[in-house]
């Protein structure tokens, strides 16, 4: 039999409406939207003439798509302690999120062949509490995995313009501007992989290296001026070049902090280029100025800029602007590595990992960064478009998810955007706990998460089984040979 959703405020992001509706949502047994009932009195008909398994009411709280994010670093295999499957599978479902995209960086081995998808699939397959989907590695030496990696089902590919942070610089090295074009003429060869996107971290090494000041290593300021916006902006420079060169490719700039770069690529757009963007939460909830001295938990790369950078951003998120999505760059790691322990290493902003702990805070996060500046900053519908939206039609989900309508995944988000709480460790159920959020008062609960009918979240009771899926993108090309890089 069927199970019933009720609400009296249901977000469809359907594209029919914008308004919250009373109303219900019919699921099979295969956890699929059959139908959606828009009125108290067709929940009342359909209640009279037919019997459900089951009929869950949300009264007051808002029943909308189930979140998407993605740009979410998971470490394991390999570096479990960092960010493992079932921790991150759960802070997603405590978040609101019932699907994420696993970034191919920080795991041992990094998704950079079909051998090393093989390995992260088998691994995540039973553990994850939300579905999870992957991106693919470009990196150079690796040309010859890509068309296997986009075959397999990876998401997209995704690689770096600079060297990550040690341990990882190893293992997950950047490319040049020459490389990464190569991949994009071949990409472009392959009639069949026309819609695979191509996303980049954007920062390109400086030309003259900046020396920080060694005797102040536990100053934010001190971190900060070794990575300008120049960096950035020169990055962006670049993929605008590439996107007018490869117009059919959707070249994607991840978690963008600089407001600098976003001309730039409303400029590419206008020459034809198809360049999207995404930003994180903590560029829009988090200044420099208020980064404490040690406070490495606020470390990461491109950095938290100054409080006047925030306005540009806040203001491409609106419908049109440069910024399509907010994505979380979750990207946790042990307290030794972050600099978070005792002894003379604590608090070393140069020395310390760079990543933030966001994934289960950013819709809380983004929801009272929006209420702070005014109440009709950012609505429901923004949410809707930024948080799940585009974030599946970047990840080529938006055929099943993202929307509330017949035919698609039941995956649904249930929060109280009115509701707060204060951050702590104790409700965060990612591997670490270390978080920039630690007691900050933030509005808006997420009190179930329902991936394709079954309840994975539920705010008292905790959690279901791990009944996630492994997500693999559907291809139907042919395989082509790539020349190595």
């Amino acid at each position: 039999m069927d199970l019933l959703f009720l609400s009296r405020r249901i977000f469809l992001g359907d594209g029919s409406e914008n308004a919250l509706i009373h109303g219900g949502i019919i699921v099979d047994t295969e956890g699929i939207i059959r139908r959606v009932l828009r009125s108290p009195q067709e929940v009342n008909t359909y209640l009279y003439n037919t019997e459900s398994e089951s009929v869950y009411d949300f009264g007051d709280l808002v029943l909308m798509p189930g979140l998407i994010d993605p740009n979410v670093h998971i470490n394991e295999p390999g570096r479990k302690d960092w960010e493992g499957f079932a921790t991150a599978t759960k802070a997603a479902a405590a978040g609101g999120f019932t699907t994420i995209i696993d970034r191919p960086t920080n795991a041992q081995p990094p998704t950079v062949s079909v051998a090393h998808l093989k390995a992260k699939t088998s691994t995540a397959r039973g553990k994850i509490y939300v579905d999870v989907g992957f991106w693919g590695g470009l990196v150079p030496g690796n040309g010859d995995q890509l068309a296997p990696l986009l075959g397999a089902g990876v998401m997209g590919l995704l690689c770096t313009l600079c060297d990550p942070a040690a341990p990882v610089s190893q293992e997950f090295p950047a490319v040049n501007e020459s490389q990464l074009e190569e991949a994009l003429s071949q990409l472009d060869k392959d009639q069949a992989e026309g819609e695979a996107v191509v996303a980049v971290h954007a920062e390109l090494p400086l030309t003259t290296e900046i020396h920080p000041d060694e005797e102040a290593p536990r100053e934010y300021g001190t971190f900060l001026v070794t990575r300008p916006a120049q960096m950035e902006i020169s990055a962006t420079q670049l993929l605008c070049r590439l996107a007018v060169r490869h117009p059919r490719r959707c070249i994607h700039i991840l978690n963008c902090s600089s407001g600098e770069s976003l001309p730039l690529v409303e400029e590419c757009r206008r020459q034809g280029g198809n360049l999207t963007v995404d930003t994180c939460p903590h560029y829009l909830a988090l200044a420099a100025e208020d980064v404490p001295d040690c406070g490495t938990e606020f470390k990461t790369w491109p950095p938290i800029r100054e409080r006047r950078n925030q306005e540009r951003l806040w203001q491409a998120l609106r419908l049109g602007g440069a910024i399509r999505m907010i994505g979380s760059d979750h990207s946790p790691a042990t307290p030794g590595t972050r600099a978070l322990t005792c002894g003379r290493g604590r608090g070393n902003f140069l020395k310390a990992w760079p990543g933030i702990n966001s994934l289960q805070l950013s819709l809380p996060v983004v929801w009272t960064a929006a209420n702070r500046r005014g109440p009709s900053n950012l609505t429901i519908a923004d949410i809707h478009r930024l948080m799940c939206q585009e974030p599946a039609n970047l990840c080529g989900l938006s055929a099943s998810k993202g929307r509330i309508a017949e035919g698609y995944d039941a995956d649904f988000c249930v929060w109280s955007p009115d509701e707060e709480f204060t951050v702590g460790p104790e409700l965060l159920y990612t591997a670490t706990k270390a978080t920039p959020y630690a007691g900050q008062r933030l509005r808006g609960v997420v009190h179930a998460t329902v991936v394709r009918g079954l309840h994975v979240y539920q705010q008292f009771e905790g959690f279901g089984q791990p009944l996630g899926k492994v997500l693999l993108r559907r291809s139907t090309r042919k395989l082509v040979k790539f020349v190595s890089m």
